[in-house]
């Protein structure tokens, strides 16, 4: 091994070998303003039903809130840069739309793995330090870090855009004892741009940098576990998980090349552009078979079948109504409460039981 170079640049290329796209350095205390933007928020009630990013906000605002030792937070991006337009389908009403980071391997999974790899090399490069990983479900505050420790900066749509990679990368952190040498922090690019915005079907972005996460598409097929509010219903279009359509039309994605991608991303052909019939006739067992191995297995059986159910409705496809009439009688209240919707809509309120 070369230890001749310094130890962030070998820590860059073990980064690089085990998958990751982007990697930078921040100090732990680099991204002051989090904590205030995170609890503004959280009082504008922005976070909906998500009440974990509520009860640990105070680890959340910081690093140290987390773990009073950390010195620096090693930032990573692994690559999900879709190689077809992830905006195609829309429209289509026999198929529905599923986001394209959700189409492949789970990335908690596989970025985690990678992680601890990483975290591996790390200990035995340095013994005698400390560190913990994280990716998504921790307490931590990704973007900020990610922005702080250079891989770009948070876009007008919240969300982290890369120069080189544009609005696809996952995200994950390494927290460690380590005194490593910071990266610069990433500049906002995003300049006069609203296209983000423009392209939100559901307003979900109060300002620039702003979002209202109960009116995301995202939040309401994912999170939300009860009826969609109505006036919803019909913007949610054949989105059955998840919604691409603001980082999609992203300027800076023109730079992302999907050969970028790590290939445990690589979409499944059965989820690529998945048939609502097929969807609405998942029972528990088949929703399990479908969904292995994916992100999507989380949301479960019946918010599936709800978000479906919404798409036949929007379909405009009459060969659909069977059966959206069986889900009439289905075991869930929400997944009843959708069919009946769809039908009104297809039928025009002259809904035949």
């Amino acid at each position: 091994m070369d230890h001749e170079r310094p130890f962030e640049a070998r820590l860059q290329a073990e980064a690089s070998r085990l998958g990751f796209a982007a990697v930078g350095i921040a100090r732990a205390d680099a991204a002051p303003l989090t904590g205030e933007r995170l609890r503004q928020w959280l009082d504008d009630d922005a976070h909906g039903e998500m009440i974990w990013m509520e009860e640990r906000a105070h680890h959340r605002a910081a690093p140290a809130g987390l773990w009073p030792e950390v010195k620096s937070v090693i930032a990573l991006g692994m690559s999900y840069a879709p190689g077809r337009d992830p905006l195609a389908l829309a429209g289509q009403g026999m198929r529905g739309r599923i986001s394209v980071y959700a189409q492949g391997g789970d990335y908690h999974d596989v970025v985690k793995r990678a992680l601890k790899a990483l975290a591996r090399w790390l200990v035995a490069e340095a013994p005698g330090s400390d560190l913990k990983v994280f990716v998504d479900t921790a307490p931590v505050m990704e973007k900020p870090l990610a922005e702080a420790a250079g891989l770009g900066w948070q876009g007008k749509h919240t969300n982290l855009v890369s120069r080189d990679h544009g609005s696809w990368l996952f995200l994950g952190a390494i927290y460690t004892t380590l005194d490593l040498a910071p990266d610069q922090a990433g500049r906002d690019r995003c300049g006069s741009c609203d296209a983000c915005q423009r392209a939100c079907p559901t307003d979900a972005f109060p300002a620039p940098y702003r979002l209202d996460a109960r009116r995301c598409i995202s939040y309401l097929t994912i999170e939300h576990k009860g009826p969609v509010p109505l006036e919803f219903r019909a913007a949610l279009g054949n989105r059955l998980y998840g919604c691409d359509d603001c980082l999609a039309v992203c300027p800076w994605n023109k730079f992302a090349r999907a050969a970028a991608a790590n290939r445990a991303f690589l979409p499944r052909a059965e989820l690529v552009a998945p048939r609502l019939a097929e969807l609405l006739a998942l029972d528990d067992a088949g929703f399990r078979q479908v969904f292995a191995g994916s992100p999507i297995k989380r949301i479960g059986r019946d918010r599936m079948v709800r978000n479906a159910a919404y798409a036949a409705g929007n379909s405009g496809d009459m060969g659909l109504i069977p059966a959206l009439q069986r889900l009439t009688g289905d075991a869930s209240e929400v997944v009843r409460d959708a069919a009946d919707w769809a039908l009104d809509r297809l039928l025009g309120g002259a809904v035949v039981r």
